[in-house]
């Protein structure tokens, strides 16, 4: 399906389809439609819950896996809600919310096969969740108990990257080393809109091109590069960058589960069978704030969150399963349920975190150890040391 990227900024769908209504030879058919707008928007879920075809990318899936999808995203949603609730009660020291990304990350983390290796940023926590990562082990590092609270070669998911755009380089790296040991597996980099920006992404987007490298990088465009919209970061589509480095990029419908599925399936086979990278850009948008410190009422309207409002990735799917007769009042309310107990789990366990100890700040820099690091290391303890002994002192 062709559209307008930019429709929805300003009217409601609804009124959208009211204003130009069309039939259909069979009801709940999938169509086929196109307009003369640019630039392309590859959606097989439109905002209302009616399933189209698109001529290039196309998925078929069960009613059991399209209910998985539906579940996946609303427990992501709650744990993602539980966690920016913990932040505000002061158990978490900051927080880096996805509300209203669900179907990006949701989309392609089910995409990924268990082979393929995943680098993501700090908001990927629907990723995460996808590989088999628990919510709760995401807390440690924002609660400040450790560096990142998962193995990363357990479920071939790499550790949060704090550091805007460097894992694109990351991940070029490891595709490059995939490619060599002759493996078919693909590798898949996140990044969001204001990180194309960096040098670091221009520089894997280079790599990745001339070494032919099996990578995709998937930019969750959001609209807005913390205060910064989108308009001001590139003169052109995002996804259209990719062409100046000589590979294909798409724009898929980022709040459309379905969308992101298949258009993440076929890049990944497009790497894997040796055809190079592939830029995806999921033009969604960040329903809260960049992160807790920040306040987007200062830098953007009401009414443009709104209008994105009514193409929630969640509601969406659940009106084309409850209109196609694929999931009923009990499933969904067994959903809810299982939310609530992993909310509570969450509570609890991250209230329940053990401090470290102090001086284990210094352990594993090296490898093999280092003389300045043993030096800090001694000099923190003594520092720690004098508390003790001015405390003793005043006891006496």
């Amino acid at each position: 399906m062709t559209v307008d990227s930019t429709a929805g900024a300003g009217k409601a769908p609804r009124a959208a389809k009211k204003a130009a209504p069309r039939t259909r030879a069979k009801a709940k058919a999938p169509r086929t439609a196109t307009t003369a707008a640019a630039p392309e928007l590859v959606q097989l879920l439109t905002p209302e819950g009616e399933r189209v075809e698109h001529p290039d990318y196309s998925i078929d899936l069960s009613p059991q896996e399209l209910r998985g999808l539906y579940r996946d995203m609303v427990l992501t949603r709650r744990f993602d809600g539980e966690a920016a609730a913990l932040q505000r009660q002061g158990e978490l020291g900051l927080w880096a919310s996805l509300l209203g990304q669900e179907a990006a990350q949701i989309g392609s983390g089910r995409a990924l096969r268990d082979d393929d290796y995943v680098f993501p940023t700090y908001r990927e926590h629907g990723v995460a969740w996808c590989r088999g990562v628990d919510p709760l082990n995401l807390l440690g590092m924002f609660r400040g108990v450790n560096h990142g609270g998962w193995d990363p070669n357990q479920n071939n998911f790499h550790l949060y990257t704090i550091v805007i755009g460097s894992q694109t380089l990351h991940a070029t790296g490891y595709a490059m080393g995939a490619q060599m040991d002759g493996t078919d597996s693909a590798v898949i980099a996140y990044f969001g809109d204001g990180a194309s920006s960096q040098g670091d992404v221009n520089e894997a987007f280079t790599f990745a091109a001339v070494y032919n490298a099996p990578v995709i990088f998937f930019c969750q465009n959001n609209q807005w590069a913390i205060s910064e919209p989108t308009e001001k970061q590139t003169r052109v589509p995002l996804y259209q960058r990719a062409a100046g480095f000589g590979f294909p990029g798409v724009r898929v419908d980022g709040n459309d589960v379905l969308a992101v599925m298949a258009v993440t399936r076929a890049a990944l086979e497009r790497a894997r069978t040796g055809q190079g990278p592939m830029l995806i850009e999921a033009f969604t948008y960040r329903m809260g704030a960049h992160t807790t410190s920040d306040d987007p009422t200062r830098y953007r309207h009401d009414d443009e969150r709104e209008a994105w409002a009514l193409k929630d990735p969640i509601s969406r799917l659940r009106t084309y399963l409850a209109d196609n007769g694929l999931a009923d009042e009990e499933f969904l309310a067994d959903i809810d349920a299982e939310s609530d107990r992993m909310a509570k789990r969450v509570r609890e366990g991250v209230r329940n975190m053990p401090d470290p100890e102090t001086l284990a700040i210094f352990d594993n820099v090296y490898a093999d150890g280092h003389a300045l690091v043993d030096e800090e290391r001694a000099a923190f303890a003594e520092y720690q040391a004098s508390f003790a002994d001015a405390a003793a002192g005043e006891g006496h």
